[in-house]
């Protein structure tokens, strides 16, 4: 057993009705027995997008997302382990940590950097990884998914000569169909029975800008065409969005063209979620402002209304559960403090769970695949995974352990928590310290070149700025821009803080001499894991 695991849960046992998922011989629970499992995964949003947090209390007219936390659980505790949106895929997929990525771009960037991985969006599932739509596979599920990739592996794509090109080029257009099918061939060999429409990265990403929009509605009729399939056996959904990600101005996201996808053009508007133009009329009709976060979440919510819609025509809602997961903390994007990795999500089920409507135990990310396999009637424990079912928790069959290990990844950081307790270090390899300011002035050069042909914000002109915590880069990324340099203590190679009279993590106990042996505690827990996980971290 992991050392994260007998440090998490040491006396958890799950239920002795759960069997051996691969084995031959195994025995799983009927099929009628087995809930139908949708994994709804947002991309970005705020605390202030929950009307179930106190930060967004009445804020958002979102009516199927607050039927999910009236009936549902919200998981007040839930945190992820690497706060951006690659690797964060990565753990709910895989149960895993990011770190133990073995695509060989990831690969090659640990050896260039000492043998120290850096967990950036470069941590990407391959067709040999064990994946949860596999573990489900084996288990009779049929798996599905659509929406934002980020995350598996696509071989051969391609991207149009000229950014600024027309959508209705047939040249173009072929690169963009081409680079499609290469990515749902990639999702069909990382588990997936059915894959319908996908963006293989956010719209700026995608090859041409004038496709560059959002698109929830092509998203959403994939995935109704999916639940409206007939078949015998359980489902499997993983629905991941691409809002409220950049861009949120109307008119590249909620009020953009309908028509336009990353394919290219469609003959005729989609209509499986509500009409466009209705979102302001409907806003206004119950009270709310017009804005980009109000009108960008009711349209996701028509999303999930869609889901539902669906599922209770297709007489299949009293027996599916629901996760709605919003990528990672939006607050500290692209750091490890808690406004990066504190992250509330909801599980539904029709008569909700017997904990209540609320579930303050610590849990992370990389516990939903086991939590899904567990609910599936597999065997959680015997996956090898990082994470661990909390479906004893929802049930009442456990209580949660006071003093649940989090650890935490990212760039060149890491982070654990021990109860109210949390160590951050950040470590770079010798070679960035040793970089010549010719060195970085042609890094950034090179970085905002690309930037500026995708017209995308420039983070900074300065080669001398320091590095953020994700990106040895001067200014560090745009994904952690408004993070970095944000905190007192940011730039401290060491921090220690108390969480409980710190929440905010605003003073660093580190150097304070009555905190050493809480210090060198902390940073013997950390050192235990990473020593466990492949390459160097040097504390």
């Amino acid at each position: 057993m992991k050392l994260f695991t007998k440090l998490a849960l040491t006396a958890l046992a799950l239920p002795s009705a759960l069997f051996a998922v691969g084995n031959k011989d195994q025995q799983v629970p009927g099929d009628q027995d087995r809930p139908n499992i949708i994994f709804f995964i947002a991309d970005d949003m705020l605390p202030m997008h929950f009307n179930c947090l106190p930060e967004g209390k009445g804020k958002n007219y979102t009516p199927n997302l607050d039927r999910m936390a009236n009936e549902g659980v919200v998981l007040m505790e839930q945190h992820v382990v690497s706060p951006v949106c690659t690797p964060s895929r990565y753990n709910c997929l895989t149960g895993k940590y990011a770190s133990r990525a073995s695509n060989p771009f990831f690969k090659q960037v640990t050896a260039s950097n000492d043998n120290q991985t850096v967990v950036e969006f470069n941590t990407h599932i391959t067709k040999k990884d064990p994946s949860l739509p596999k573990y489900l596979q084996k288990l009779g599920y049929t798996t599905s998914m659509s929406g934002k990739n980020h995350v598996v592996h696509a071989h051969g794509l391609k991207r149009p000569k000229d950014f600024d090109g027309s959508a209705k080029d047939l040249k173009n257009v072929a690169i963009l169909k081409a680079n499609h099918d290469h990515v749902q061939q990639a999702m069909r060999e990382a588990g997936f029975d059915h894959v319908g429409n996908v963006y293989h990265n956010n719209p700026d990403f995608l090859g041409l800008h004038e496709v560059a929009v959002q698109n929830m509605d092509w998203i959403t009729q994939s995935s109704v065409d999916f639940l409206k399939q007939k078949r015998d056996n359980p489902f499997f959904l993983y629905l991941a969005t691409t809002i409220p990600h950049a861009p949120e101005e109307a008119k590249r996201s909620w009020n953009a063209n309908p028509l336009i996808t990353p394919l290219g053009y469609l003959d005729k508007e989609l209509t499986v979620q509500p009409a466009r133009n209705t979102i302001p009329k409907r806003l206004k009709a119950n009270g709310y402002p017009v804005n980009k976060d109000t009108c960008n979440m009711l349209w996701l919510d028509d999303s999930l209304g869609a889901l539902f819609k669906t599922l209770e025509e297709q007489g299949k809602l009293d027996n599916t559960i629901i996760f709605f997961f919003n990528d990672h903390g939006q607050n500290s994007k692209g750091t490890l403090y808690q406004g990066g990795v504190h992250n509330p999500s909801i599980v539904w089920k029709k008569g909700g769970f017997k904990v209540g409507q609320k579930l303050d135990a610590l849990v992370s990310n990389v516990d939903f695949a086991p939590t899904i396999v567990d609910m599936a009637g597999g065997d959680a424990e015997n996956k090898n995974f990082d994470g661990l079912s909390f479906l004893p928790y929802l049930n009442k069959e456990k209580e949660a352990p006071q003093q649940r290990v989090l650890y935490h990844e990212l760039g060149y950081a890491r982070a654990v928590r021990v109860g109210n307790w949390k160590y951050l270090a950040v470590r770079y390899p010798a070679k960035y310290d040793e970089m010549t300011l010719e060195e970085r002035t042609k890094a950034l050069e090179e970085w905002n070149a690309e930037r500026r042909r995708k017209h995308i914000e420039i983070v900074t002109e300065d080669p001398k700025a320091p590095f953020s915590h994700l990106t040895a880069l001067p200014g560090g990324g745009h994904a952690e821009s408004r993070s970095t340099g944000s905190y007192p203590s940011y730039y401290d190679q060491d921090q220690l803080y108390n969480l409980e009279l710190d929440p905010k993590e605003q003073k660093n106990l580190a150097k304070s001499p009555e905190y050493q042996a809480k210090l060198k505690e902390m940073q013997k827990v950390l050192k235990e894991i990473t020593t466990e996980l492949p390459g160097d971290y040097n504390l």
